[in-house]
């Protein structure tokens, strides 16, 4: 048995001893027992114990407020920086560079080429050469881009023949390598997911990359959603990082993913949810020591080709290929915040039922990613290289993370009002009954300035309106729609998180949902 077999476990079942099957089974139910155990629980013990639930509660909801403000301080942090980067001259800054001093074989920036992997799966033609064009419109050189986008055979061949014709003939002469691929179906060892595509394209640029003799080193590997629209400078700056930042063959490159594609196309309730997508992940490049790879990102191209590329069987791939790395590493891994944003597609689809399916979806596969806990808490017990403070502090960080989507919204929301209904008239008439509606209600009325924030932040990332000139009372009617937040937190971000952990915790895996792009034809603008 190879000294890292468990880099390549997807389920249980992969484990041949007994033990251990048993072990990874138990820590794929953990998310669920936790959440479950917490819901359950506040809803039993609002009965038993009123009084003791009441405390629990108010904890948690000051609790809640101090991670409100500090989330609050983040997010004003995170948007400075980012407005900061936006003036940098990235290409300037290289050109003084000179020769890199952190051990990479390299003496001038532009050695350094970029291989960017579109996987798609029937997205529209406009959506595929928006991102395309994004590409073209940054300011690095073009002769040092790979560009791939890579089909999937279960697409239909009429539908790849005719996107392909197209886009070929509009891209082929536009970078320095341009091709399409066509991932076949159902081969062995796989699943139907974006993973298995892109793992597909990947091998297929290692054969071309070794052919034209361009060391692995020399190459910045970009996994992009397909919807991806890049900043013009987001190549010098990703550049710039990686010759700069002391291990770049142990780091992955994070950019700000910003919903904002057709943010006006969306109906109210998916902006708002958009957006506090955006703002969470603004906040995460504040935490260096927490942040990993989140769907479009970069990282070395040798460290993707050491690790044995991407699962093929795994769901949640874009945080996956960041837990390979740490435990191929021994620990010796990180992700890098680049404080760079790019532009991704808010959920919008023909109906507004339709709409609210697919940001359900969405979120529950996002959250599947609680999949990743078993995965490299079980990593952690068998590679003794990594740092204990290292292994309890990332695992606290995804378990309290993952309760935190199912409960924090049902517990602040719902059940923190059950004691008073359920308590029974002994507890009525103590001082706690009286006060419990006051503690609460005044403490989440000072998380609500956590909500003025974000109108505030709303505000300045919304690109204007195509086809309007009433722009100020559009950006205020979306700044309004905040209000809407409770209603979301519910609804689309703890119970698909119950939903997902909840399927880990009977057994019923999921497979990959790839969300439909809805865009009507339009050139997506960006703006910070």
């Amino acid at each position: 048995m190879p000294d890292k077999y468990y880099l390549r476990i997807a389920f249980a079942s992969d484990l041949k001893k007994t033990s251990e099957r048993l072990l990874y089974r138990f820590l794929e139910m953990l998310p669920g027992i936790i959440t479950w155990t917490t819901l359950l629980g506040a809803i039993l013990l609002s009965y038993l114990k009123p009084i003791l639930i009441s405390i629990f509660i108010i904890i948690f909801v000051i609790y809640w407020l101090s991670k409100t403000i500090y989330f609050s301080f983040h997010l004003r942090v995170s948007y400075q920086k980012m407005k900061q980067n936006i003036e940098i001259d990235w290409l300037g800054k290289l050109n003084k560079l000179g020769t890199p001093s952190n051990g990479l074989p390299i003496h001038h920036w532009n050695e350094i080429y970029h291989l960017i992997v579109l996987p798609m799966y029937k997205e529209p033609y406009e959506v595929v050469r928006e991102s395309i064009k994004s590409l073209l419109r940054t300011d690095y050189p073009k002769d040092k881009m790979i560009v791939i986008l890579a089909q999937e055979e279960r697409a239909g061949n009429d539908f790849n023949n005719e996107l392909s014709k197209k886009i070929g003939q509009e891209f082929k002469n536009s970078f320095y390598q341009f091709f399409i691929t066509v991932h076949p179906k159902d081969l062995p060892g796989e699943i139907a997911a974006k993973s298995s595509n892109e793992t597909w394209a990947a091998k297929k640029a290692k054969e071309l990359i070794s052919v034209l003799n361009i060391p692995f080193e020399k190459v910045i590997f970009s996994s992009f959603d397909i919807d991806t629209v890049v900043s013009a400078d987001y190549f010098g700056c990703l550049t710039h990082h990686y010759l700069t930042t002391p291990k770049p063959l142990r780091t992955s490159f994070q950019p700000i993913p910003l919903f904002l594609n057709n943010v006006w196309q969306a109906p109210g309730i998916s902006r708002v949810f958009s957006f506090s997508s955006s703002f969470w992940h603004l906040i995460n490049q504040q935490r260096p020591e927490k942040l990993i790879t989140f769907s479009s990102h970069s990282m070395p191209f040798k460290a993707l080709v050491d690790v044995g590329f991407k699962q093929t069987d795994v769901v949640s791939d874009d945080s996956r290929i960041f837990w390979q790395c740490l435990l191929f590493y021994d620990g010796d891994y990180r992700a890098e915040p680049l404080n760079c944003s790019i532009s991704m597609d808010a959920n919008a689809a023909e109906t507004l039922r339709r709409t609210i399916v697919h940001m359900y979806k969405q979120q529950r596969r996002w959250a599947y990613g609680a999949g990743e806990i078993p995965y490299f808490i079980f990593g952690f017990l068998k590679n003794k290289k990594i740092s204990l403070k290292r292994k309890i502090a990332l695992a606290f960080e995804a378990i309290e993370g993952h309760w935190n989507w199912a409960c924090a919204p049902i517990l602040i929301f719902a059940l923190g009002w059950l004691p008073i209904y359920l308590g029974g008239s002994e507890f009525t008439q103590t001082i706690f009954s009286y006060n419990l509606p006051k503690i609460l209600g005044r403490i989440l009325t000072i998380s609500m300035l956590g909500l003025i924030m974000s109108m505030y932040y709303t505000f300045y990332l919304l690109p204007p309106k195509p086809n309007t000139k009433k722009q100020k009372l559009n950006i205020l009617w979306a700044c309004v729609q905040w209000i809407l937040v409770p209603f979301t937190m519910i609804f689309f971000t703890a119970f698909p998180a119950i939903d997902a952990q909840t399927r880990l915790l009977l057994g019923k895996y999921m497979g990959f949902w790839p969300t439909p792009k809805h865009r009507k034809v339009q050139s997506v603008k960006q703006k910070a």
